[in-house]
C-alpha cells in the first residue's frame, strides 16, 4: 500500500495502572490522525502490535506509568520480547511519572527538584538495564494524581508521597500535572524522524483499536 506524501503508519501503545497514561495515549493517537496519519491504538498488555512483523509502522510511540521507582511490567515484558522489531523500528518513549511533576515545578525547593530528577533518571536508567532497550528518544512527562481512582491504601500512600513532593493532597478529585504541549511537541520530532511509505500491507490484527 502506498502511502501519501507525509502520511506515516505510527503505532501508540501504552501500559497503564490508573488510567491516565492510557489518556496521554488517547490524546496522541487522536491529534495524529487529525494529522493524517494512520494511527494503531492499543494496550502491550492486552494485544502483540508486532505480530506482522517490524515494517508494520514507520515509528512507534510507547507509554508506561512509573510506580515505586520502576515502569508497568507489562511494558517491561512487552519491550523483552521484541528488542528485534523495536531495533528495526524509530521509537519514542514516553516515561509518565508523578516525579517529573516536582523537576517541572518551578515553585518546588531546588533540592526537592534536584532529587526529584534523580528519581526520573534512575526509573528510566532501571527500564533500559530491565529491557535491555535503548529508545530512538526518550521523555520524561509528568503524570496524574488520579485519587478517585485508587483504593483506600494505595490514596493514603500517595497523599503521604504528594505532601512530600509538594503536589496537591486533596483527595476529593484527581489532579493533571501533564504538559500537553511539551508532549506534542516530543512526538512531532519522534514522527517528523520517521521516513514513511514502507509498509507491506499486512493484516491488522482483529481486536485492535486503529483510529483512522
Amino acid at each position: 500500500m502506498q502511502l501519501a506524501p507525509g502520511m506515516k503508519r505510527i503505532l501508540v501503545a501504552y501500559a497503564t495502572r490508573e488510567g491516565h497514561t492510557e489518556a496521554i495515549a488517547d490524546h496522541l493517537a487522536e491529534r495524529l490522525s487529525t494529522q493524517g496519519h494512520i494511527v494503531t491504538l492499543m494496550n502491550v498488555a492486552n494485544l502483540d502490535p508486532f505480530e506482522d512483523g517490524p515494517n508494520r509502522f514507520d515509528c512507534a510511540i510507547f507509554a508506561a506509568s512509573v510506580h515505586l521507582g520502576r515502569h508497568e511490567p507489562e511494558m517491561i515484558s512487552f519491550v523483552r520480547a521484541h528488542l528485534r522489531e523495536l531495533a528495526e523500528t524509530p521509537t519514542g518513549f514516553l516515561s509518565v511519572s508523578l516525579a517529573e511533576t516536582t523537576v517541572e515545578d518551578p515553585a518546588a525547593p531546588e533540592d526537592k527538584r534536584e532529587k526529584a530528577k534523580h528519581d526520573v533518571a534512575l526509573a528510566i536508567q532501571h527500564f533500559i538495564e530491565d529491557t535491555g532497550w535503548l529508545p530512538s528518544r526518550t521523555k520524561p512527562i509528568a503524570g496524574a494524581l488520579a485519587y478517585t481512582k485508587y483504593g483506600f491504601i494505595v490514596r493514603f500512600a500517595l497523599k503521604m508521597i504528594a505532601r512530600s513532593a509538594g503536589v496537591s493532597t486533596d483527595t476529593s478529585c484527581d489532579h493533571v500535572y501533564t504538559n500537553w504541549r511539551v508532549l506534542d511537541a516530543f512526538v512531532d520530532d519522534v514522527v517528523a524522524t520517521a521516513h514513511g511509505g514502507h509498509y507491506h500491507a499486512p493484516s491488522q490484527p482483529p481486536a485492535a483499536r486503529a483510529v483512522s
